[in-house]
């Protein structure tokens, strides 16, 4: 019987319990690390041909002293954690996961976007605490409950996640901006797309689904909120670094935002002083980068991890990024 291809998974637990790794197991002989520090790795990935990483870090000299490394998966889209410039100069494969997530993600959008409309959070809180049982009527009225029919969507971002939010939105009877890309001219937005700026105006809801790059750091910052709506709620399930936290912050406090739904921040596990985990922000729902963690999406980018290796075996190319 041939010997299996030795590989180590160096965050298997960044992947959450409860998924399958018999078919991973079949392909490969892999050990699973819970977590590795950028100083263990090359000793894990001694005599490994494949790595799989979530956001451990591959570096140039670790990647330089990994000799018999061929193949580099990773259970993400994203590979800003891989210097793939040094895997391809070693000729090295490095191929991600793609669109795994997106019914997760999508689902949970719109948990923050119905929790903050039906302000779910104050209705409970007042229920436990007496509120409900004092009063004379039979509902409570203290905190607004908007519908989402006939408001406004403005979605940054159009890939399969923004197209999706989008299908589930006019579901809801919700009208639909795409925007035009952050920071550019106005005459260039696409047709049919209104430009950055009228979409901050006009969104009831905005919810980012676009990248972070130069272009889009902080696109969402002090002069941008002050922009929209006074009851306009804002939604990040994409990078934290997309939105100013500390203007967002301000904006809550000072009422000039109606709420906010966050599951991403700019450093994952977050710093102390992260503004949007003190305590006395309104009208606020964050979640710890939960949005793709649905059991389902979990393992999905389990299974396009074995598809990735497979395919590298037989020659391909399957969802190679170098």
């Amino acid at each position: 019987m041939k010997q299996k291809p030795k590989a180590a998974f160096l965050d298997f637990a960044t992947l959450g319990p409860g998924v399958d790794t018999s078919e991973l197991d079949r392909l490969l002989d892999v050990a699973y690390f819970p977590y590795s520090s950028e100083d263990e790795i090359p000793a894990r990935l001694e005599g490994c041909e494949v790595a799989i990483v979530n956001k451990a870090r591959l570096s140039a000299d670790t990647i330089a002293r990994a000799e018999h490394l061929r193949l580099i998966v990773l259970s993400a889209t994203g590979t800003d954690n891989v210097d793939t410039a040094a895997a391809q100069a070693r000729g090295i494969a490095v191929a991600n996961s793609r669109e795994y997530c997106t019914s997760s993600v999508v689902q949970h959008v719109f948990a923050l976007i119905l929790g903050l409309t039906q302000n779910l959070v104050g209705y409970d809180r007042l229920s436990r605490s007496g509120e409900w049982t004092r009063s004379r009527s039979f509902a409570l009225f203290d905190y607004p409950i908007r519908e989402l029919a006939g408001r406004a969507l403005g979605i940054v971002g159009y890939g399969a996640l923004g197209r999706s939010v989008a299908d589930v939105a006019r579901c809801f009877g919700m009208r639909v901006l795409v925007s035009g890309r952050p920071r550019a001219p106005a005459s260039e937005a696409p047709s049919g797309r209104p430009p950055f700026a009228q979409v901050l105006e006009e969104a009831d809801v905005l919810s980012l689904h676009c990248p972070l790059n130069d272009e889009t750091r902080h696109m969402i910052g002090a002069s941008e909120l002050a922009r929209m709506k006074p009851d306009a709620i804002l939604i990040n399930t994409a990078r934290g670094a997309l939105v100013d936290n500390a203007a967002l912050a301000n904006a809550l406090r000072a009422g000039r935002l109606g709420g906010a739904g966050i599951d991403v921040l700019p450093v994952e596990p977050p710093d102390d002083d992260q503004p949007l985990l003190a305590p006395d922000i309104p009208n606020l729902i964050v979640t710890p980068h939960v949005a793709w963690a649905a059991r389902e999406a979990r393992q999905r980018a389990l299974n396009q991890i074995v598809e990735n290796v497979v395919s590298f075996l037989d020659g391909g190319t399957l969802r190679r990024v170098v």
